[in-house]
């Protein structure tokens, strides 16, 4: 099993590592299940939380999944697989629980009693969300992207209003969602290897997924092997990438 002495997390992010090859040795189910809970504490756009984490500790699924994943080390070694899922289609139901927290937290008052900073707040999920979030077949979409360049001609608007837009927003939250939970594992002594090499579809099927939802990528997770860090760790020179203005 893994040490248990925890990293900071600077420590942790200089850890990670994409590991290729994990040892034949288990981890603690309920650790990974905990690192899952703190990925859910990452950033997310509006609060929607347009996310779900499949936790895959059956040896047989693994398989399948490895199998799906064209046979990487990182899927066929792995002790244990999450699938972090995007979920643009859950919008409506996001919606309303944040309307209902929201409520919750004002007190469950008549709307009428609201202060004009928790009106804004309500009315941010009961009109906007809705107006940004609602499609038919891409056209509405393609008439909000219009209007707002029109609008945006005059005064600054949000533009990202079309269906690709919408799911380019959830994938990003499902992927910030993700890196806390590679550095959550990488602070206890956990690696892991996020991997888009795989078959979406039949991915789907083994987890029973629904069509409409989309995979954000699949993490393989064990404790690294000896020969399972393919080469020192190369970056872009920072002066090339860094901007200061």
């Amino acid at each position: 099993m893994a040490v248990t002495n925890e990293k900071s997390v600077s420590e942790a992010i200089k850890y990670r590592r994409s590991v290729r090859v994990f040892k034949n040795e288990p981890i603690d189910e309920q650790k990974v299940n905990d690192c899952i809970h703190l990925a859910t504490l990452a950033a997310t756009s509006s609060n929607m939380q347009l996310w779900e984490f499949y936790h895959i500790v059956s040896a047989d699924i693994i398989k399948k999944i490895a199998l799906a994943s064209f046979d990487q080390n990182g899927a066929k070694t792995a002790q244990q697989i999450v699938v972090v899922v995007a979920r643009k289609d859950l919008w409506r139901k996001r919606m309303h629980a944040n309307i209902s927290f929201l409520k919750s937290q004002f007190g469950n008052k008549p709307e009428a009693d609201y202060s004009t900073r928790e009106k804004f707040a309500l009315n941010y999920y009961k009109k906007i969300i809705p107006t940004i979030y609602t499609d038919f077949l891409g056209i509405l979409g393609g008439i909000k992207f219009l209007a707002f360049y029109i609008i945006g001609l005059f005064k600054p608007i949000y533009r990202q209003a079309r269906q690709s837009d919408i799911r380019i927003v959830a994938h990003k939250s499902a992927g910030l969602a993700a890196q806390n939970f590679m550095i959550s594992m990488a602070a206890i002594n956990y690696d892991t290897c996020p991997m888009e090499g795989f078959d979406s579809i039949r991915i789907k099927k083994i987890l029973d997924i629904p069509s409409a939802a989309e995979i954000n990528m699949i993490i393989g997770c064990g404790l690294r092997d000896e020969q399972g860090i393919y080469g020192e760790r190369f970056r872009i020179p920072f002066e090339e990438i860094y901007h200061k203005i």
